[in-house]
């Protein structure tokens, strides 16, 4: 059955690792709110959500829009990154207990919460020592019910195996994961796909004319960023989405909700979590349940064409 959540970097605002844009770009706090609403309205529960997204200001948006709603909505945030609220900087990262539950306590109070549905390790390479560490400090957790369930955030499958019942990795039909869909088997683990829709390069967007501002990640992009440079998608990836439009958006899909159905075709324990900041956006996302996954003709076909 299809599923999905709704992610919240977008949400947070800017952010910056020195002079590294890392978050979005200005956001509008009054219509991010009204977009969580909506969500919740068509049947969405899950949200995605991290410490260090606009340093603190993603979870803190998150638990005043829900105040008083706590049992309608699931929560998933991270922790790994440390940050300056003052100066919406990041300054490096700890993988320590000690942290990870101070890390914890911060973020519960920004939620209005007394606890986590899923508690994520934000730290995609950390040692395997050290996250032998932390999954026993987990387990306590989950014993004091602070947190319900706990995972990594990491595209690194063998870490994936050995972290609690969740992963968190990027996945869209333009970056498969066949590393990726056995150990969710063989683990019995559920994967929310981080960066569903290409960081917005499968939205259907106009980006021969669209102008980012500099404080958006995609602008002066980061080292690990595939899809975009100087603002505008890479040549390569946009010949690709080029190639798949038509398929996708086949059956009255839009381009966004065609990419959605991919994921679900391509992997049954996959929960795509789009980020979004506006009531349009995720109307037209969660409109994507409405066709479900991708025919296994359309499959092939998009295999073909990216092949």
């Amino acid at each position: 059955m299809a599923n999905m959540g709704i992610g919240t970097w977008a949400m947070g605002g800017p952010f910056f690792d020195g002079t590294q844009a890392v978050g979005w770009g200005p956001t509008d706090d009054e219509e991010s709110a009204r977009a969580l609403r909506r969500a919740v309205e068509l049947g969405v529960n899950l949200f995605d959500t991290a410490d260090v997204y606009g340093t603190g200001h993603a979870e803190e948006l998150l638990g005043r829009v829900f105040a008083g709603r706590r049992d309608e909505i699931r929560i998933a945030t991270k922790w790994g990154n440390t940050f300056d609220s003052a100066t919406r900087q990041m300054t490096g990262g700890d993988g320590s207990v000690a942290y990870m539950r101070r890390a914890l306590t911060d973020s519960l109070r920004r939620l209005g919460t007394d606890h986590v549905d899923i508690y994520q390790l934000h730290l995609g390479d950390l040692p395997f020592d050290q996250a032998a560490e932390l999954r026993g400090a987990l387990d306590d957790l989950v014993l004091e019910g602070l947190i319900r369930a706990y995972g990594w955030s990491t595209d690194d499958p063998e870490r994936a195996k050995v972290f609690g019942s969740y992963v968190q990795a990027e996945m869209n039909v333009l970056h498969d994961r066949p590393d990726m869909y056995p150990v969710l088997e063989e683990h019995d683990l559920t994967m929310l796909c981080r960066g569903p829709l290409a960081m917005g390069l499968l939205t259907g967007r106009d980006w021969a004319t669209a102008a980012l501002p500099d404080d958006d990640v995609r602008n002066k992009v980061p080292g690990w960023m595939q899809f975009f440079r100087d603002g505008k998608p890479t040549p390569e990836f946009a010949k690709r989405v080029e190639a798949v439009r038509e398929v996708l958006t086949s059956g009255g899909r839009t381009l966004t909700q065609g990419a959605l159905a991919w994921i679900w075709a391509r992997c049954d324990r996959a929960v795509p979590i789009p980020g979004c900041r506006t009531v349009a956006q995720v109307e037209e996302n969660v409109g994507a349940l409405e066709f479900g996954p991708l025919k296994p003709d359309e499959m092939a076909e998009v295999q073909r064409l990216l092949s």
